[in-house]
C-alpha cells in the first residue's frame, strides 16, 4: 500500500507533537490508552487527546476503537514503523547531547527476575541510588520474559543463555546450577553418585527453570538431562529453596538463591562434579538505543559489585 501522506507534515521540533508520535506507539504497542497512559504518565483523557490531534493533522485514521480493542488500521501499522524510527533518532539525539554532562540524570526503568531482584538487586540499587543524587530507578521484578523494546525498558537483568541476538548484553557475574538437599534428608534418603539416580529420588520442580522436569548435567564435558519427578512444583526459586531446606527433597536452583544456605549448611550440594556449564548474570539493553550516561553507570556499578567470584559462589 502506497501511503499519501507524508512523515513530516509539521515541525518535528514541535514537543507536542512528539509526545503525539510516543502516545501512538504507546497506544499501539499495549492495545490501550489506560496502559499507555500510565506508562507515559499521563491521564487516559491527554493521551487520547494526543492521539486524536495526531491524527487530525495526517488527515486519517490510525487507530479501530471499540468498546472491546483497540487495533491499528493498515495505515497505523506502516505509520508505526516510521514513527517509531523517528523517536529512536530523536531519543538518542537527546541522550547523546545529555551525556555532554557529567552529572548522570534520569529514570531508569529495569526490569529483573524477581528472585535476584529480592535477594541481590534491591540492596545493589540502594547503594547504588546513595551515590547518584538525580538518578530514579523503576524496578519491575517478574519471571516472565519482558520484551524490553516493546515495553519500554532501559534494561533488563537476566539469568542464563541469552537467545535474544537483538540485544546489547554485558556479563556482570558468572551464575550456577547447583543440585542440593537438606542434610536431614539426604541422611534419610541417601546421596545420589551420579544424576541417573535421581530417579530413586523426590525432587523438588521450580518451574521457573527453562528445563523444567529435565535437569541438565555435563559428564566428561558432555551435556545431558534426567527426567525428575516429585509431588511439589512451584513457580519459585526461593519456594522451592525453603522446601528443600525443611526436607521436602532435592532442588536444582541457581547458586544465588542456595549458595548462602549451603555455605552455612542448612543445603549440602550434591552431583556438583556433575554441574551442569555455566551460565550466566547479564545486563541487556536494545542495539538501537544510545547508552545513555545513566544506563552506563549504572551497569559498570553492577559489574563491579558481581564481578569475579560472587558471595554466593563461596561454599
Amino acid at each position: 500500500m502506497t501511503l499519501l501522506f507524508k512523515y513530516y507534515p509539521y515541525n518535528v521540533h514541535n514537543m507536542d507533537t512528539i509526545d503525539a508520535m510516543r502516545t501512538f506507539a504507546a497506544v499501539a504497542k499495549t492495545s490501550s490508552f489506560t496502559k499507555a497512559a500510565e506508562r507515559l504518565g499521563l491521564s487516559v483523557k491527554l493521551a487520547s487527546k494526543y492521539v486524536g490531534q495526531l491524527e487530525d493533522r495526517l488527515g486519517v485514521r490510525l487507530l479501530n476503537r471499540t468498546t472491546r480493542r483497540i487495533s491499528l488500521t493498515e495505515v497505523g501499522a506502516a505509520y508505526l514503523e516510521r514513527c517509531q524510527s523517528i523517536l529512536d533518532e530523536f531519543d538518542n539525539l537527546e541522550a547523546a547531547v545529555q551525556d555532554k554532562h557529567t552529572t548522570p540524570k534520569g529514570t531508569l526503568l529495569i526490569s529483573a527476575p524477581t528472585t535476584f531482584g529480592e535477594m541481590y538487586l534491591t540492596s545493589a540499587i540502594t547503594d547504588f541510588l546513595n551515590t547518584q543524587s538525580e538518578i530514579i530507578i523503576k524496578l519491575k521484578l517478574s519471571d516472565r520474559y519482558v520484551d524490553i523494546v516493546d515495553e519500554g525498558f532501559d534494561l533488563a537483568i537476566r539469568v542464563g543463555k541469552l537467545d535474544d541476538s537483538s540485544l546489547i548484553a554485558k556479563r556482570l557475574a558468572p551464575a550456577r546450577l547447583v543440585a542440593c538437599a537438606s542434610p536431614g534428608y539426604l541422611k534419610k534418603s541417601g546421596i545420589p553418585k551420579h544424576p541417573e539416580q535421581l530417579i530413586n529420588h523426590t525432587c523438588i520442580i521450580d518451574s521457573n527453570l527453562r528445563d523444567g522436569v529435565q535437569w541438565p548435567f555435563q559428564e566428561n564435558d558432555q551435556p545431558f538431562s534426567v527426567k525428575v519427578s516429585g509431588a511439589f512444583h512451584v513457580n519459585s526459586a526461593l519456594a522451592s529453596r525453603n522446601a528443600a531446606i525443611n526436607g521436602a527433597g532435592i532442588v536444582l536452583s541457581p547458586t544465588y538463591v542456595v549458595g548462602r544456605d549451603i555455605s552455612a549448611g542448612k543445603l549440602t550440594a550434591v552431583l556438583t562434579e556433575f554441574e551442569p556449564p555455566k551460565l550466566g548474570l547479564y545486563a541487556v539493553y536494545p542495539h538501537n538505543r544510545h547508552l545513555a550516561t545513566k544506563i552506563r553507570v549504572f551497569v559498570n556499578f553492577l559489574s563491579k559489585r558481581f564481578s569475579n567470584t560472587p558471595d554466593w559462589d563461596q561454599f
